[in-house]
């Protein structure tokens, strides 16, 4: 079983994904949706609530389709950043101090219901950033599962004490794992030895031809071990690498298998419990 998940941001954010890109972000997310689609593959997209607000045109056709989840990450992506490092610095909240936090995530939530009617039960915060506040302030705004974060042994869902799902990353992850776009060689060495980054999987970074043999060999071993994957693909990183040509590797394979949408394994958990 193969749950796969992917962030998209408003392109006003200027990541340095958006600013290499020769096209926005949502529409690039349209032209992976229209091959996921076509193999008729199901993705839970966590998107910001500024592209609902600011580039709703473009997104009503993704959240409109049959294939797509919606899920929300944050409204303004910690935005001003200065202002969040510094409610780090004093309270080791990045997501800033809690009435903050659930301002931001019900806005999301709120924004998300206008434009398409739906109540969001999945959440991942912009870089994974889980503070201190965001169980309380997630169950608070309905939300039943949070997928932030990596852990390469995690199987499922795992309930906090406070009762929402975490649902972690177990597969190689795209951005912070590929060279490309700004992230080149010397830019990521830098930055690895500043922050002393690493994940579960380590701190290294691969060409995309590399990193999609990693992806598909670790889908195959959780396969074997009836494990669930969570796999997580930025449309736009794919398509920075090399217009989505390595990504039709792995779409051939997770074509082939069952793919759910992350709501759907929490009414697989709720079922076992009755």
């Amino acid at each position: 079983m193969i749950c796969l998940t992917g962030d998209i941001h408003h392109n006003s954010l200027q990541t340095g994904n958006q600013r290499l890109c020769d096209t926005r972000e949502i529409l690039v997310a349209q032209r992976y949706l229209r091959m996921l689609e076509e193999a008729g593959v199901k993705v839970t997209f966590f998107v910001t609530g500024k592209a609902f607000a600011e580039e709703w045109s473009d997104l009503k056709p993704i959240c409109e389709s049959e294939n797509v989840e919606v899920g929300g990450h944050t409204y303004y992506c910690y935005v001003p950043e200065l202002w969040h490092r510094i409610w780090n610095k004093l309270a080791a909240s990045y997501n800033g101090p809690r009435w903050y936090h659930k301002w931001d995530t019900q806005k999301t939530v709120d924004v998300i219901r206008n434009k398409t009617g739906r109540e969001i039960e999945v959440w991942r915060h912009h870089m994974y950033m889980h503070g201190q506040y965001s169980e309380d302030v997630l169950l608070e705004c309905g939300i039943k599962i949070c997928s932030d974060g990596v852990k390469k042994a995690s199987n499922g869902l795992e309930m906090h004490p406070k009762g929402i799902y975490n649902f972690y990353i177990n597969v190689l992850p795209d951005h912070e794992h590929l060279i490309h776009a700004e992230r080149t060689p010397e830019w990521i060495e830098k930055w690895v030895k500043r922050y002393n980054w690493s994940d579960d999987f380590g701190p290294e970074s691969y060409y995309i031809e590399e990193w999609t043999d990693i992806v598909l060999a670790q889908l195959k071993e959780h396969e074997d071990n009836g494990v669930i994957s969570n796999v997580i693909i930025h449309p736009i990183t794919l398509y920075l690498c090399d217009k989505f040509v390595s990504f039709r590797r792995i779409l051939d394979y997770i074509s082939s298998r069952e793919t759910v949408f992350m709501t759907d394994i929490l009414r697989l958990e709720q079922r076992k419990k009755t």
